[in-house]
């Protein structure tokens, strides 16, 4: 599991010394991560809100994400992605976005999307990144996981910015 102590601080750090700010859109861990970032103190200066878009519909209304990405990649892919962090970013204002989505099991495996399977964006209006990885473990480990490594993701990005 790819659990970090302290890595919210350390995006707290970033965020704060540059002046920026971030959104959160979630789906699969939530409002984990949500969760994660709002444990540092002072956090309202530079985190300006998430949303949990668990159901697909919720993708499409509250960010914006398109019904035929939905439907030809799937909610869980590389554009559903991309699209929620762009849209929480624009729903908020905030300098930066970042999205996560993915399949924590036990069920709802599908060929070529297996059980951990996690897709990560970061967007700084400019430019969209997105990684995809596969954890192992059950759900609430692969929530965790993949929890922290969209931070760590948030974090490489800001830094290059």
């Amino acid at each position: 599991m790819i659990e970090e102590p302290g890595f919210e601080t350390r995006l707290a750090d970033l965020l704060h010394q540059r002046d920026k700010t971030i959104s959160v859109a979630e789906t699969f861990t939530g409002g984990l991560v949500t969760d994660i970032i709002t444990n540092v103190p002072g956090a309202s200066r530079y985190f300006l809100g998430g949303i949990v878009s668990y159901s697909d519909r919720s993708k499409v209304k509250s960010l914006g994400v398109q019904e035929t990405t939905i439907r030809v990649n799937g909610a869980v892919s590389e554009q559903a992605a991309s699209e929620m962090a762009v849209g929480v970013r624009e729903h908020f204002g905030s300098d930066y976005g970042i999205a996560i989505t993915g399949l924590a099991g036990p069920g709802g495996a599908s060929f070529g999307k297996p059980i951990g399977l996690v897709f990560f964006a970061f967007t700084n209006g400019k430019t969209t990144m997105v990684d995809r990885m596969e954890f192992t473990g059950d759900r609430v480990n692969i929530k965790k996981a993949a929890a922290y490594q969209v931070l760590r993701m948030a974090v490489e990005c800001i830094t290059e910015d």
